[in-house]
């Protein structure tokens, strides 16, 4: 099924949700880790105008034709480093992040935003792979989230968990599911963790993740 405005592909349907209750045809959007444009793209469907940034400039061109493909020109994207940047020179209404989360970005949104602005984003849980026995730097568990939000002027109104197990019958099943992960795993020494968690009889994958929206106080 083709991606719509109301569906935008790649995106949880429940941040978007919270994302589209907000009046965004009168606001300017700052999308925080861009990548591809994946979010800065639907919500230039229905804001006024939104800044994506990414320190990836190979990704920031690709966002940058995606955008002009689509045909979209409230749209621009900056090459910068989301963790350093102050994002107030953009002077945004709405801040949305997609996976791209840090205690950096949370400081320099809630010095962004004014009062009465929502942050809404997507950030890793810690019970993302967990098989691997690792949990990302960048992952955050509910309360550490709730605590980093409320220390930096945001009332939090929504933080939940997306949550998905896939199940395997087998080793090579196990193996087959996390082989576009390997490479990665391999060098930050998760894969051997995973391979051992299934000989020893593991047989599932997770994938989690937080689904926040606060509003600056």
């Amino acid at each position: 099924m083709a991606p719509s405005p109301d569906n935008p592909q790649g995106l949880s349907p429940a941040f978007w949700k919270l994302l589209e209750v907000e009046p965004l045809a009168g606001l300017r959007a700052l999308d925080v880790g861009t990548g591809t444009g994946r979010l800065a793209l639907a919500l230039a469907r229905r804001c006024r105008s939104v800044v994506g940034v990414d320190r990836e400039a190979s990704l920031v061109a690709q966002a940058r034709q995606n955008a002009a493909t689509s045909g979209l020109a409230n749209v621009e994207f900056v090459v910068a480093d989301v963790e350093t940047i102050e994002y107030a020179v953009f002077e945004p209404e709405l801040i949305g992040a997609h996976l791209c989360m840090s205690d950096a970005i949370v400081e320099r949104a809630a010095r962004a935003l004014g009062t009465g602005r929502a942050f809404t984003f997507v950030a890793f849980h810690v019970d993302q792979w967990r098989e691997t026995g690792r949990p990302s730097r960048f992952a955050y568990d509910e309360a550490r989230m709730g605590m980093l939000l409320e220390g930096t002027g945001f009332a939090v109104e929504h933080l939940g968990v997306e949550r998905e197990v896939r199940t395997f019958g087998s080793v090579e099943e196990g193996l087959a599911a996390a082989v576009g992960l390997q490479e990665r795993w391999r060098a930050d020494g998760r894969w051997f963790r995973y391979v051992r968690f299934l000989e020893d009889g593991g047989r599932t994958l997770t994938r989690s993740h937080l689904i926040v929206k606060a509003r600056r106080r």
